[in-house]
């Protein structure tokens, strides 16, 4: 596993790039509790990925997505994630939202918003897999990997009145 720093406007915690040397693994905000230990790779395993968030930062809506994996997802995380990749820059769903999608989509009446919740704390590839976007019921600002100020300040770059 490779590391590289980006550098984050000002507002913003740093970001660590994880990559194998052929994907994405994890994008993390510096200030989160354990990041993994990797050594530091070469820039080139990285430039999709910089180039998606230099578009980000400069408030648009980034024109790549980098390649990207997951390993060991069960397949609620896979159903909470896949619904998040659809939610649009600049727009946000609660955590019951996704519940009721997947509550839906399995023909049950109810799922755990909690739940929701646990599975968006493993996402190991923030921003690119939104889940900024995603608040409480009733509009707060509620549990972020990043931290709340990142939170706040992803949906303030978005243009989201926070």
């Amino acid at each position: 596993m490779y590391c590289w720093k980006y550098k984050t406007p000002k507002e913003f915690d740093d970001i660590i790039l994880y990559s194998d040397g052929q994907f994405l693994k994890a994008l993390l905000f510096e200030s989160e509790k354990q990041l993994p230990e990797a050594e530091k790779g070469k820039k080139d395993y990285f430039l999709e990925t910089i180039n998606y968030l230099d578009q980000y930062f400069d408030h648009k809506i980034p024109d790549n997505i980098p390649k990207y994996r997951f390993d060991h997802l069960t397949v609620f995380q896979k159903e909470v994630y896949d619904i998040l990749i659809g939610v649009p820059y600049g727009k946000t769903i609660s955590y019951g939202e996704i519940a009721g999608m997947i509550a839906w989509k399995r023909g049950i009446i109810k799922m755990s918003a909690q739940a929701v919740g646990n599975a968006l704390n493993k996402n190991p590839i923030c921003i690119i897999v939104p889940c900024h976007r995603v608040i409480g019921s009733d509009g707060s600002l509620v549990g972020y990997g990043g931290g709340l100020a990142n939170k706040k300040a992803l949906l303030k770059l978005e243009g989201l009145d926070v």
